[in-house]
C-alpha cells in the first residue's frame, strides 16, 4: 500500500546536485575516421564545452569501446558567440599523418584555433579588438565547413560575424590552416559578399557553385530568408541569383545532390517541407502537414543529410520527431522505426553507421550509433554516451502525456503533462497536487515529449508540471507559429491560462496552487501571466524580459528587431511596447516572484530583472533576486544550477504551503 504524504513534501532521490553534476550536456555527434566524436558541457569546469571521442573504433553496427576521451584540453572551451547563441563550433580536417586536425573557436577570445590530439591549440584567426557595444571581441566564428576548392588545398570555411565597422556584417570566410591569419587579418579570404545575416554555405560537388542563405532585419530566419546560388570564381562568389525565399518564405539547409541539383527546406506550403531546384523554379519533393525543419536558433543546425543523389535521411513530425528516408525522384517516404521523440544531428558514415543525438519519453538524451540497414529501412542503435549515467530509479520518473486543449475559437493549444510520480508514495485522499506551468523560451521554439530530470525533480516530490507549447511555438506549421505575430504577451498568456484551467477542470491540478516558470521569452510569459491574470500563486522568471523599450536597445543584434514581428514596429507602436510590458502592470500583481539572472547575459541583460525587482520592492510584494556571477544566457555552472534549483523549490514550498526536504530556505524580501 502506498504511503500517503502531502504533495510537495515527498522524499526524492533526485537532488539539485544531481541535476548540476550528474548529467552531461551533449551535442554534435559525428564520425571522425573510425571513431565517433561529440561535445560535452562540463558543469564542474564552469560549463566549459569540451570535444570528446570514443576510446576505440566504432564499427558499422555501433559496437566498440565507447569510453569517452576528452580531446580538447582545459581551459579551452569550444563555444561560439555568433548571434550570442553560437552553434557549431568545431570540425575535424582529415590528415594522412598525425591524425585529424581539430579546428575550433575558443569562447574566451573567439579566435579560431587548430591542434592535433595531444598538442596545445594554436591560433589561426586574429585577435579582434574588444568592442564595448558588442560586449566582447569584434570577430566571431561559427559553423565550420571543411572544403576543398577546385585546384586548391583543403580549407575551413566559417560564418564570420564582424563588429569592426559601423554596422555589423556577416559573411562566409576562409581561415588559412597554416596560421598566417593569426597576425595578418588580410590572409582571411571573404567568400560571400557581406550581409546582415548569413548561414548554410554549401559548395557544389564540382566546386563550381556556392549556395547559401541570407536574411535581414526585421525578419528572423523562420520568417523569411533568401537562398542564393552563385558561381565560385577565384575563390569567391558574388551576390548570385536568389532562387527561393523572400519576406514570407523561410528557406533553410540547402544541400547539393550533384553538380546541378539542390535540395532545400521551405515553408512556402505552410510547413517546412523538402523542395528541389535543378535550374528552374523550385518544386516540392513532398508536401505533408509535418515539419522537416525547425527554427534556426543556432548556426550549423541541420535536419537531414544526403545519403546518395536520390535519397535523404530526414527528421520530420510535429513536436515529436520521427526519422525516415525520402526518395527525391518519387517523394516516397520510408519510416525508420525508432523509439525516439527528439532527434538531432543525424548523419551516416560511408559504411552505414548512423550517429545521432536522441531522447524519448523513457530515455534521457544520449549519443547513439548503429547500423542503418542496406535498404535504409531499419536501424539498431546503441547508446555510446548518455547524458545521465546516474539515472535514478524509473519509479520516480514521470511519463509525458501530450494533450491538445480546445480553445474558444475552435483551435487548440498543445501541451505536455507530467503528473507527480514516486512509486510507493501518493498524496492524501481527495487532495490535488500543485502544478507548475513551464513556458519555453524563444518564443519560436517548442518542447518535445521526452524524459527530463529537471521536471522529475518536481514530480518526484509530488508537484505536477506541464510544458506549454503555446501559439507561436514551432513544430505545428507556420499558421500556428504566426498566431503570435503581433500578439506576444496576449496569445502566449491566454494559451497558458487555458492549459492550467483545463488541468483544474479535469481534476488533475489544485487550482489554488498553480505556479509558472520560464526563462528568456519564457520569463516574459511568466511575468505577463503573473501581472495580467489571477491564475497563478507564484512565479519564477529566469533572465526574463520585463519591458521592451530598453530591451530592444540593450539586447544583441540577432534579436534586436524580433519584437517588430512579435509586437509591432518601434516607435510607431510605442503604445503596445508599454502596454504589453509586465513592468507596466506590477500594480496588478499580488503573488510572490523569484527572479534568477546571470550577470554576463548579453541577450536579456540584468537590467531587465532589476527593473522588475525594484518595482516589486516598491509595492512590497514578497520576492527574491539572485544574480549569478559569470553566467550568460542560460546557467552552466554547477554551483549556479544547484542554487537556482533549490531556491525555486524552497520558494514554491513557502507559497504553496509544503515543507521541501533538505534544501536551504530562500529568504524573501518585501
Amino acid at each position: 500500500m502506498a504511503t500517503k504524504l502531502p504533495y510537495g513534501s515527498w522524499p526524492s532521490p533526485i537532488s539539485a546536485e544531481m541535476l548540476a553534476t550528474g548529467g552531461t550536456r551533449l551535442g554534435g555527434p559525428c564520425a571522425v575516421g573510425d571513431q565517433v566524436w561529440w561535445t560535452e558541457g562540463i558543469a564542474t569546469e564552469g560549463g566549459r564545452q569540451a570535444i570528446v571521442r570514443t576510446a576505440g573504433p566504432i564499427g558499422p553496427d555501433g559496437a566498440g569501446d565507447a569510453t569517452p576521451v576528452t580531446v580538447l584540453p582545459a581551459p579551452f572551451n569550444a563555444r561560439s558567440r555568433v548571434h550570442e547563441y553560437g552553434g557549431a563550433s568545431w570540425t575535424a580536417v582529415p590528415q594522412e599523418q598525425g591524425g585529424p586536425l581539430i579546428v575550433f573557436v575558443d569562447f574566451a577570445e573567439q579566435r579560431v584555433h587548430a591542434f592535433r590530439e595531444g598538442e596545445r591549440p594554436r591560433p589561426l584567426s586574429p585577435l579582434g579588438p574588444e568592442v564595448p557595444s558588442a560586449g566582447g571581441p569584434s570577430l566571431r566564428w561559427a559553423d565550420p565547413q571543411v572544403v576543398t576548392p577546385p585546384g586548391g588545398p583543403t580549407e575551413v570555411w566559417w560564418v564570420c560575424e564582424d563588429h569592426t565597422g559601423e554596422q555589423i556584417q556577416r559573411y562566409i570566410a576562409a581561415v588559412p590552416l597554416d596560421g598566417s591569419a593569426a597576425e595578418d587579418p588580410a590572409a582571411i579570404r571573404r567568400i560571400t559578399p557581406p550581409s546582415r545575416f548569413v548561414a548554410h554555405a554549401r559548395l557544389s560537388p564540382d566546386g563550381a557553385r556556392l549556395a547559401w542563405i541570407t536574411w535581414d532585419h526585421p525578419r528572423m530566419p523562420w520568417d523569411g530568408t533568401e537562398l542564393h546560388v552563385a558561381p565560385l570564381v577565384g575563390g569567391s562568389a558574388g551576390a548570385g541569383e536568389v532562387i527561393a525565399g523572400g519576406e514570407a518564405e523561410s528557406v533553410l539547409q540547402p544541400e547539393w545532390l550533384d553538380e546541378r541539383r539542390l535540395v532545400l527546406l521551405s515553408d512556402a506550403s505552410g510547413w517546412w517541407n523538402p523542395w528541389l531546384w535543378d535550374g528552374g523554379a523550385p518544386r516540392p519533393v513532398l508536401q505533408a502537414e509535418e515539419e522537416f525543419a525547425g527554427p534556426m536558433w543556432m548556426l550549423g543546425t541541420t535536419w537531414y543529410s544526403v545519403l546518395d543523389p536520390d535519397r535523404l535521411l530526414v527528421t520530420h513530425g510535429h513536436a515529436d520527431d520521427r526519422m525516415g528516408v525520402l526518395r527525391v525522384s518519387t517523394g516516397e517516404l520510408t519510416a525508420i522505426p525508432l523509439d525516439l521523440t527528439a532527434i538531432r544531428g543525424a548523419s551516416v558514415r560511408a559504411d552505414g553507421l548512423l550517429t545521432l543525438e536522441g531522447a524519448s519519453p523513457t530515455a534521457f538524451p544520449a549519443i547513439l550509433a548503429g547500423a542503418l540497414d542496406a535498404d535504409a529501412a531499419a536501424a539498431d542503435l546503441r547508446v555510446l554516451r548518455s547524458s545521465r549515467e546516474d539515472a535514478p530509479d524509473p519509479g520516480v520518473l514521470p511519463a509525458p502525456e501530450p494533450v491538445a486543449v480546445p480553445l474558444p475559437d475552435g483551435s487548440v493549444v498543445h501541451a505536455i503533462v507530467f503528473r507527480p510520480r514516486h512509486q510507493g508514495i501518493c498524496g492524501p485522499e481527495g487532495a490535488r497536487p500543485p502544478f507548475i506551468a513551464r513556458v519555453h523560451g524563444g518564443p519560436t521554439s517548442h518542447v518535445p515529449p521526452v524524459l527530463s530530470l529537471p521536471i522529475a525533480y518536481y514530480t518526484s516530490r509530488g508537484i505536477g508540471v506541464v510544458e506549454v507549447n503555446y501559439g507561436g511555438s514551432s513544430g505545428y506549421g507556420r499558421a500556428y507559429r504566426d498566431r503570435l505575430k503581433g500578439q506576444w504577451g496576449v496569445v502566449d498568456v491566454a494559451d497558458t491560462v487555458a492549459v492550467m484551467e483545463h488541468l483544474v477542470d479535469e481534476g488533475i491540478a489544485d487550482g489554488a496552487r498553480l505556479g509558472i516558470e520560464g526563462g528568456s521569452a519564457g520569463g516574459w510569459t511568466t511575468l505577463a501571466c503573473l501581472t495580467r491574470t489571477s491564475t497563478f500563486s507564484a512565479g519564477v522568471s529566469s533572465f526574463g524580459v520585463a519591458e521592451l523599450e530598453t530591451f530592444i536597445y540593450d539586447t544583441h543584434d540577432f534579436e534586436s528587431r524580433y519584437i517588430d514581428g512579435l509586437v509591432g514596429p518601434y516607435p510607431e507602436r510605442k503604445d503596445l511596447y508599454v502596454e504589453r510590458a509586465p513592468l507596466s502592470h506590477v500594480d496588478e500583481l499580488e503573488c510572490p516572484v523569484l527572479l534568477l539572472q546571470g550577470d554576463e547575459d548579453r541577450i536579456v541583460p540584468p537590467s531587465q530583472s532589476e527593473m522588475f525587482r525594484d518595482a516589486l520592492a516598491a509595492k512590497g510584494i514578497p520576492h527574491a533576486y539572485l544574480l549569478f556571477e559569470g553566467e550568460q544566457h542560460g546557467f552552466r555552472k554547477a554551483s549556479t544550477i544547484i542554487r537556482a534549483t533549490e531556491a525555486s523549490l524552497s520558494f514554491y514550498g513557502q507559497v504553496f504551503g509544503f515543507c521541501p526536504l533538505e534544501v536551504p530556505v530562500l529568504s524573501l524580501e518585501g
